[in-house]
């Protein structure tokens, strides 16, 4: 009878974690025992597959020689040492058959020599450490195996004292790029393998704790913490000088401290005193609880301002240094963001330090997710298979055991985006087990079974609205229904930050402060995640070759690649800010009204500013006396002059900090009085006649072509085709994603054909007092069409425009813009404006533009989104002059305030870019002066644009004013 052989799985397929290392434990940033790095150079090779069992490059006098260098911590990859980084969302870059992986397995050996320091080993342990190695490792030191482990983003450790000698020791470690644990890490990111995070040995003393676990809790209603830190393995003393507080390890003293939030990172210098080891203490007193469906730190509602991170650098992937950490931290400070989820998996520990230094709210989240089985209807899913629990909870333990004792961690996650199953709720119970001072959270199960709060992913802002009153749609279990209702909720993602947008962050941001249950939420993501590339500039999804993958999707970020902030994070920065300054409605006098908005904080810590500007001219600017705000809290503040201009209140840090010098602007405001809206248009009345002669139309400073009615020249500047614009190159929240409920308004324009329209001159009329030019302007093979008709005249150097636009047929989509386009010669690359600015603003994201006088080049008003799209626009613009470097061009004044773009390329050569460097400047500016544009939205992973901020084709008149500068 023939038996079918099932041989057993190689130990980087079984389901199982690893074998031979030590149990996880806390991790601490250093103490009086020994360690040393061997980051550095490495030897490398790279074969192609996992089935080559050469294992004699572990043994001590292997000449490695001949192999590549290698620096570690860093990925192979991106080190020009073999293949090439992959990028998928959801799918699985292998065939899904769990825990199998495809023979084609990459596989990394790589080889350090050292010599240890003159004491060591001594006469305590050895401990060799891994910080993140993907997706494998197996390890040796001096021919002798260790061991293996699974869990790429965590920690793994063994003892290794035994077998180091004084000079030579040869650590050998082979890295599979695919394994079971694979299966586990499917996180919307590069698949980047090898050793990236650091490698240590750090010497244990005989006496020294194996590991030990600080609580520090606080009583908001007396002001007192109270201390107590477990040590196992070795008894010692818990030192706090400065609170004069000197215990036995496992006893608790209770003394008033100043306690630890966010807002106020109060951290208490001290030491683990045992026999073997001295261990510094960052200790920071807070409790977390959820009461009244609402979580309370230190007894106070806390409002989540966040941000989720995945760990990334454009040239070495998931390596990241400690400065860099710091900067992104001091931005995300800079910024007004106040909590951080690490998205999907624990970041480098390190980086929870800062948080504890800086002040974040951070949600630690456990090295998993299982997306791909999605697509499969979760069949055969890991955390639904009791084989891969063991797995699961040495993931879970490791997270918890590493990071337990940072005051900034108030929340455990317990993955991302895995279904639901058993080995979830086999990990919540342990983690409650083993910390129950801190919350527990998933979001993909809406059960909310094993969690302590309700979380969602992208809602839309009417969901929101029902999930604040407690008036969701119901849960099929009545029992799970109530208990869900009555948790606090968040937002795990929201607000998808991928090329231009997003859209809607203040009308959530409304929910939020309305609704205590609704505690705010953390935009996707950080960082766009653009690979530094020399011939794209930035490279994503596809740019190497992938038989699978997402595109541009990984190049979500408030950040790009080379950690520029974009101006989502600016818009962010202006929709969270802590402190709100608002004019007072109907006030007689100039006033604001000055909110705080902080969970924990007064206003001692900033100073206001304000200033008063006319037509973008600075008039006067002082200090403005505003009381000490209790949080949540307001006060109405009189502003020093009368008259018709801007007023402009900022409120800036009063002294340095960690992460912001003084000055540095935390929130701001703005009061416009009688600022002149609009420009008007040259009187008919006093209008000039039209002049025909030799194929041309002269009116005033306009001279035109006879047959076409088409503007060319505006006095000595030559003007290029002037005429209605509907068209922009969509963003990626334009086109949307597949699996969003919203119309992909991107798509449709361009089924519709708005980006090939055709304008037809139907007359040209020469007047008493004007050139009437009537046209119509509609895509090929449709019905709808869009009469359009010029009306010019003039006075004396001034040329008047009045754009009547009537639609025809059944219009379904919204447009895209509703302006004229128009292009001047190449040296009019310098614009200046009196309107919103700095930066680019849409119909959605203009929270943070400002009123006022601004001056930069085209060159500078572009945005560099890594997958080019639409870009650039200011807002309320009331005046805007295009100038050569004499200062003479040409100046366009609103009717209305209008929005101004220019560009040295026009919206089809954008929307044809796939990356910025195929943009190339040509002859032309090209100029956008629109009445009107359709907002953003954030359908590329969330809502798409809100009903009232969509540009229906409607009948619609708009009016300029043009003249020559210089």
């Amino acid at each position: 009878m023939n038996r079918t052989h099932t041989p057993a799985l190689p130990w980087y397929e079984d389901m199982g974690p690893g074998s031979g290392g030590l149990e996880p434990r806390a991790w601490y940033a250093g103490s009086d025992s020994g360690r040393m790095s061997l980051n550095g150079e490495w030897r490398f090779r790279l074969s192609p597959g996992a089935a080559a069992h050469d294992e004699s490059f572990v043994r001590p006098g292997f000449d490695a020689s001949g192999w590549k260098k290698l620096a570690v911590p860093g990925h192979w990859v991106l080190q020009g040492a073999g293949g090439a980084p992959a990028y998928t969302n959801v799918v699985y870059p292998f065939p899904v058959d769990p825990p199998r992986v495809p023979a084609e397995n990459p596989t990394g050996d790589h080889v350090r020599t050292f010599d240890l320091p003159g004491r060591w080993p001594g006469d305590g342990e050895v401990v060799l450490r891994f910080d993140g190695v993907e997706s494998c490792a197996r390890v040796w030191l001096n021919g002798q195996e260790l061991g293996h482990f699974k869990g790429s983003r965590l920690p793994h450790e063994f003892a290794v004292g035994g077998l180091l000698r004084a000079e030579g020791n040869v650590l050998a470690v082979r890295v599979h790029q695919w394994s079971s644990g694979s299966y586990l890490e499917d996180q919307d990111q590069w698949w980047l393998p090898g050793i990236f995070r650091d490698v240590t040995l750090l010497e244990r003393p005989q006496g020294a704790p194996r590991d030990f676990f600080v609580h520090a809790g606080y009583d908001h209603r007396d002001g007192s913490g109270t201390l107590r830190v477990e040590c196992d393995g070795a008894e010692g003393r818990i030192v706090l000088p400065e609170l004069g507080v000197d215990v036995a390890t496992g006893e608790a003293a209770t003394v008033a401290v100043e306690p630890w939030t966010a807002e106020t990172p109060r951290l208490y210098d001290g030491e683990l005193v045992t026999a073997g080891e001295r261990i510094p203490l960052r200790v920071g007193f807070r409790t977390v609880v959820v009461k009244d469906g609402v979580i309370r730190v230190n007894g106070r509602r806390v409002l989540f301002r966040g941000v989720n991170r995945h760990e990334f650098h454009p040239e070495t992937g998931r390596t990241v240094d400690a400065a860099t950490m710091r900067r992104d931290l001091a931005l995300m400070k800079q910024h007004n963001i106040n909590a951080v989820r690490t998205s999907h998996y624990p970041p480098h520990p390190a980086f929870l330090d800062l948080c504890d230094e800086l002040g974040l709210w951070v949600i630690d989240e456990c090295d998993l997710e299982t997306h791909g089985f999605v697509g499969l209807e979760w069949r055969n899913n890991p955390v639904d298979d009791e084989r891969w629990t063991p797995a699961l909870l040495d993931r879970a333990a490791r997270m918890v055991e590493r990071d337990k004792n940072h005051a900034s961690v108030i929340i455990w996650s317990l993955g991302n985006e895995c279904g639901s199953g058993r080995g979830l709720t086999a990990m919540a119970k342990w983690i409650r087990g083993r910390d129950p001072e801190r919350l527990v959270h998933y979001e993909g199960d809406l059960s909310c079974r094993d969690v302590d709060l309700y979380s969602r992913m992208y809602p839309a802002h009417a969901e929101v609205e029902l999930i604040g009153k407690r008036a969701e749609d119901p849960w099929g279990d009545e029992e799970l229904d109530a208990r869900r209702r009555a948790m606090p909720f968040i937002m795990c993602e929201y607000g998808h930050a991928m090329g231009n947008g997003p859209g809607g962050l203040g009308e959530y941001q409304r929910l939020f402060e309305r609704y205590e249950r609704c505690q705010g939420g953390f935009v996707w993501e950080w960082i766009d995640h653009g690979i530094a590339h020399p011939g794209h500039g930035f490279a994503y999804g596809g740019d190497f070759g992938e038989e699978l993958h997402d595109s541009n999707f990984v190049c979500d970020g408030l950040l790009f690649p080379d950690r520029t902030p974009s101006p989502g994070l600016i818009e962010y920065k202006k929709v969270v800010e802590p402190v709100r300054i608002e004019p007072v409605a109907g006030a007689g006098a100039c006033a604001v009204r000055i909110s705080n908005g902080y969970d924990f904080a007064g206003l001692e810590h900033l100073d206001f500013v304000w200033s008063y500007e006319v037509d973008g001219a600075l008039v006067e600017s002082g200090a403005l006396d505003v009381p000490d705000l209790a949080p949540g809290t307001s006060a109405e503040v009189g502003l020093p002059l009368e008259g018709d201009g801007v007023w402009t209140v900022r409120a800036v840090l009063a002294r340095d900090t960690a992460w912001g010098e003084r000055g540095h602007v935390v929130a701001w405001g703005q009061v416009e009085a009688g600022v002149a809206g609009a420009a008007g248009t040259p009187a008919a009345a006093v209008g000039e006649r039209p002049e025909r002669s030799e194929g041309v139309i002269t009116l005033g400073a306009g001279v035109f072509d006879a047959a076409t009615g088409a503007l060319v020249r505006l006095g000595a500047v030559p003007v290029e085709g002037l005429r209605l614009d509907v068209w922009r190159a969509p963003t990626d929240n334009d086109n949307g994603a597949a699996w969003q409920p919203d119309e992909r308004y991107g798509l449709r324009w361009r089924e519709l054909g708005l980006h090939r329209m055709r304008h037809r001159t139907d007359a040209v009329e020469v007047g008493e007092d004007a050139l009437v030019v009537r046209t119509r302007v509609a895509p090929a093979g449709v019905g709808q069409g869009l009469r359009t008709t010029y009306r010019w005249t003039a006075d004396g150097e001034r040329l008047g425009l009045t754009v009547s636009v009537v639609p025809e047929g059944e219009w379904r989509v919204p447009l895209p813009r509703l302006g004229i386009r128009f292009g001047l010669p190449a040296a009019y690359g310098g614009a200046r404006w009196f309107g919103g600015g700095p930066g680019e603003a849409y119909p959605d994201t203009r929270s943070a533009s400002v009123l006022g006088r601004w001056q930069m080049s085209v060159d500078a008003m572009q945005t560099p989104y890594v997958r080019p799209q639409e870009n650039g626009a200011r807002a309320d613009v009331r005046w805007a002059e295009l100038t050569d470097g004499s200062g003479a061009g040409v100046r366009a004044e609103g009717g209305a305030p209008f929005w101004f773009t220019a560009r040295r390329w026009t919206s089809e050569q954008l929307d044809a870019a796939e990356h910025v460097t195929e943009l190339r400047a040509g002859e032309t500016v090209w100029v956008n002066l629109d009445h009107a544009v359709q907002g953003i939205g954030s359908q590329s992973c969330g809502p798409g644009v809100l009903p009232e901020y969509r540009l229906d084709a409607e009948a619609a008149e708009f009016s300029f004013v043009f003249s020559a500068t210089g």
